[in-house]
């Protein structure tokens, strides 16, 4: 048995002969574009490469071993070829990727990780495969790392520390689910340890959970008061959750504990752009700069306080020198869609596109792949419950409140500017992208999506969604939540509100999903790192929005397209504030002076007067974005 555990030469075959296949494929793909981008080049090397894994290793039977050997023999082949290392590097990683989903896949027994008999499972070897995950982990092989891991827990199914350092890995990689899995596993073996609550707050701020990221940060400090990892991480939960003093108050313990923390000094930074005050912002940037001239969240924040010029070229160099140095997956990506966006700004389009694409391919990386089939149905489903006659018979008993203002549409569809607008009225308050409807639609999924909920849920609903309004102001006569996602939930919200006003925002398709992908958003919105993705989302957006126009009650939803709007401000300034029952204020004109706190992506934009260059953004890219070209036709249907 042991002799056929150790024999890998199919294994270490298969992996010379996918080597050998990819230096035929580059070297083709060299001589039929010369001058092609490389980073391009790369991407449809790898695509290639992993169709012929699928082909070449599916069907081999690889335990730990074996697959290390295969891996191995891949890369130095690959070496010995004159691949550059970088790039052996990237294909070696997809590649133990790609082999361990495959043993994912086939759900083996913990009993098929664990090693051969014979082999020491004294506590001395335990502490090597978790010296050996660890210092992988610290390299960014995670991967390999998780083969360390998953050989220590072969041997100590209990083993606390490799479960954490098991879930951090998975988190590396996007795989949220394992990794949330393997830390809680953790914590209820060791309910002690102070990092992997602080690893399971992480994960859960990766998938959006924000609220349920502040406890197990409370923990880990509770634990280690001194953790000032767990405090930064606290104060970043805090911002997203609108709760900036006491974020501010975190970062400001962090840096009464290390002064010249960069990470704190970042999290102020971002606090102060949150807040307006930009030049502020800048000199905390600065100065986490100082300290450590290689901060890429640094560098990168600074691109985001205005419009970016030609004499800032020092701040692209300096971009470049920083990732040429090597960063973790994530620091490169936050980077490079700056990187992105300062090239945009100063019109080197080509060299723009490059760097949100490589952004892009790096952010997929840590998101669950974008299930279009499981969108589509979802879709299919609410347009068969929420028909109109359900509509009209479940809102006769809805509560009347006109209070609440839902602002919606695609993400980058102008939402922001237009609750800025109305946010500007003495009489309403902006309350930012509540969460509560998309947490009501899942929580109670089994009936969300099977029909309308019955009349004691919809007065349940109504009851806790006015008490959150009243918590963000008790004065205000409407309080606006701009959470774009709320397009989903119309027909329950409207069965629950039916007094609520709601405005959708349209705007040139191709413009909307291209900035979609030139911003960084939560993995959570995995749609948004793949063009072919962003226009599949952006149809059933479109199919979902005619059913609702369709469905509700004329009067209870506004259409303002985006492009009217910026060309006739005062007008559609005064439509959007006659729909929703409030008089007319000068001050809704000057929206740009609003002192007030903006947690998305537009926090610079909507503090400037209203600016045209937006509009038809896409033709400077027309050459790249061959998957959106097909919504052109969508542009007078949207």
């Amino acid at each position: 048995m042991l002799l056929h555990w150790l024999d890998a030469r199919a294994a270490t075959r298969v992996g010379a002969t996918l080597a050998d296949d990819v230096v035929m494929q580059q070297a083709a793909g060299s001589r039929a574009a010369p001058r092609g981008d490389p980073s391009a080049q790369l991407q449809r090397l790898l695509q290639k490469f992993l169709q012929r894994v699928d082909r070449e290793a599916r069907g081999l039977e690889l335990n730990l071993f074996k697959r290390a050997k295969l891996a191995n023999s891949f890369k130095w082949r690959l070496l010995e070829k004159g691949v550059e290392r970088e790039i052996a590097d990237e294909l070696t990683q997809a590649l133990v990727l790609r082999l361990t989903a495959y043993q994912d896949r086939a759900k083996h027994s913990d009993a098929s990780n664990v090693a051969p008999a014979g082999r020491s499972r004294s506590r001395e070897a335990q502490a090597r495969l978790l010296t050996e995950g660890d210092e992988h982990l610290a390299q960014g092989a995670c991967a390999e790392a998780m083969q360390c891991y998953q050989e220590l827990l072969g041997l100590d199914p209990r083993n606390a520390a490799a479960l954490t350092s098991l879930g951090a890995a998975c988190a590396r990689l996007g795989r949220y689910g394992e990794a949330e899995h393997y830390l809680r596993r953790a914590i209820g073996i060791s309910p002690g340890s102070p990092t992997a609550h602080f690893n399971l707050a992480g994960v859960l701020q990766s998938t959006g959970r924000y609220r349920e990221s502040e406890m197990p940060l409370r923990r880990a400090l509770k634990l280690r008061p001194a953790y000032i990892e767990a405090r930064i991480s606290l104060g970043m939960t805090l911002v997203l959750l609108k709760r900036l003093a006491q974020a501010r108050d975190c970062y400001e313990k962090a840096l009464k504990l290390a002064p010249r923390n960069p990470q704190a000094l970042v999290g102020v930074g971002q606090i102060d752009t949150l807040e307006g005050r930009f030049d502020a912002a800048e000199s905390a940037f600065r100065r986490a700069l100082e300290i450590d001239p290689k901060s890429s969240y640094a560098w990168a924040a600074l691109v985001w306080l205005r419009k970016m010029t030609p004499v800032d070229v020092s701040w692209l160099e300096g971009a470049e020198e920083i990732v040429a140095g090597g960063l973790q997956p994530l620091d490169e990506c936050t980077l490079r869609y700056a990187m992105g966006k300062y090239c945009d700004d100063v019109g080197q389009f080509a060299r723009a596109f490059r760097n949100y694409e490589r952004a892009n391919t790096l952010q997929r990386m840590r998101a669950e792949p974008y299930d279009a089939s499981g969108r589509s149905r979802l879709v299919d489903e609410l347009v068969k419950i929420y028909e109109p006659q359900a509509l009209r018979q479940a809102a006769a008993g809805g509560s009347d409140s006109r209070r609440p203002v839902f602002v919606i549409g695609m993400p980058r569809s102008g939402t922001s500017l237009v609750a800025q607008i109305i946010g500007s009225h003495p009489s309403a308050h902006p309350a930012g992208e509540l969460d509560f409807w998309e947490t009501a639609f899942h929580k109670h999924e089994k009936v969300t999506h099977a029909a309308v909920p019955d009349g004691s849920l919809r007065r349940k609903l109504a009851v806790e969604y006015l008490q959150v309004l009243t918590a963000e102001s008790h004065s205000a006569l409407r309080v606006i939540d701009k959470a774009p996602i709320n397009s989903d939930y119309l027909g329950l919200i409207h069965c629950v509100l039916p007094g609520a006003r709601i405005i959708h925002l349209s705007r040139n398709p191709i413009d909307t999903c291209l900035s979609c992908y030139f911003q960084q958003f939560p993995p959570s919105l995995n749609y948004a790192t793949d063009l072919s993705d962003l226009a599949h989302y952006y149809r059933e957006h479109r199919r979902l929005m005619a059913h609702w126009r369709r469905a509700l009650p004329q009067g209870t939803l506004l259409e303002v397209p985006y492009e009217q709007l910026v060309f006739d401000q005062e007008k559609w300034t005064r439509r959007i504030l006659e729909f929703i029952g409030l008089p007319w204020d000068d001050r809704c004109l000057d929206f740009h002076m609003t002192q007030s706190t903006v947690l998305t992506a537009s926090y610079w934009q909507v503090r400037q007067t209203i600016y045209h260059n937006s509009i038809g953004r896409w033709g400077n890219y027309q050459e790249f974005i061959a998957p959106l070209l097909s919504l052109i036709d969508a542009a007078s249907q949207a």
